[in-house]
C-alpha cells in the first residue's frame, strides 16, 4: 500500500487551493497519509526560502498573479491580501494535531477549513473561537482546541524537522514512501500519475 507524508501550513494559500484533491487522489490509490503541519516560515530559513514580504518586489508581484490565476482555475474563491494574514499558525496547528491523535475524522476536511478560513472567510485562524469552529465544521470535537498543547508544540517542532530530513521546502508538500517528492497544489495531478505507474 503506497504512504504520503503531507507536510502542510495552516497559513499557506497553495495549501488552501489543494483543497481536498491530495486526499482524493490518496483515495483512489489506497495511500495511507500522515499529515505533518509545520511552521512554512521557519521551513524557508531553514531551506534557502525567503518569507513572502522579502521577496524581490517582482516575486512578490508574479505570486500575486499566479495565486488569484491558480484560485480562478481550480474554482476557489480567494482573498488574495485576507485581513489575517499572515497570523500565529500555532495554534491551529496544535489543534490539528490534537484531533489526528484521535484517530477519526476527516483530516482532510480540517486542513480545507483552516485554510479557508483564513483565505476565503477574512478569520484568524490563531483565535480560540475560529479554531473551535474549524474543528466542528470538519465533524470534530471543539474541545480539542483546549487539549493536548505540550505534546502538540513537540509535535509541531517535530515535523519542521522531519520536513528539513526528508528534502521538503514548501508547502503543501508530498512525499511518498518510495522517496518521491512533489512540491505544490498544482503537483497533485503529477502524484495522481506516478501512483498510476505513469510517470
Amino acid at each position: 500500500m503506497a504512504h504520503i507524508d503531507y507536510y502542510f501550513s495552516t497559513i499557506s494559500p497553495y495549501t488552501y487551493l489543494a483543497g481536498t484533491r491530495m486526499e482524493e487522489v490518496a483515495a483512489k490509490h489506497g495511500a495511507t497519509i500522515a499529515y505533518k503541519p509545520l511552521d512554512i516560515i521557519a521551513l524557508f530559513s531553514r531551506t534557502g526560502g525567503t518569507p513572502p514580504k522579502d521577496r524581490h518586489p517582482s516575486r512578490q508581484e508574479y505570486r500575486a498573479q499566479e495565486l488569484v490565476r491558480q484560485a480562478k482555475k481550480v474554482g476557489m474563491p480567494f482573498n488574495l491580501k485576507p485581513a489575517h494574514w499572515p497570523t500565529n499558525p500555532a495554534p491551529s496547528c496544535y489543534a490539528f494535531i490534537a484531533a489526528a491523535k484521535t484517530g477519526e475524522g476527516d483530516l482532510g476536511a480540517l486542513v480545507a477549513s483552516f485554510t479557508s478560513a483564513c483565505w476565503a472567510e477574512e478569520k484568524d485562524i490563531a483565535q480560540d473561537d475560529v479554531i473551535k469552529d474549524c474543528l466542528t465544521r470538519a465533524g470534530f470535537d471543539p474541545g480539542l482546541a483546549d487539549s493536548g498543547l505540550l505534546a502538540g508544540a513537540e509535535e509541531y517542532a517535530r515535523n519542521l524537522e522531519d520536513a528539513v530530513s526528508a528534502g521538503a521546502y514548501g508547502a503543501p508538500f508530498y512525499i511518498t514512501d518510495d522517496d518521491q517528492r512533489f512540491w505544490g497544489q498544482d503537483r497533485i495531478e503529477d502524484l495522481d500519475l506516478y501512483l498510476s505507474g505513469k510517470l
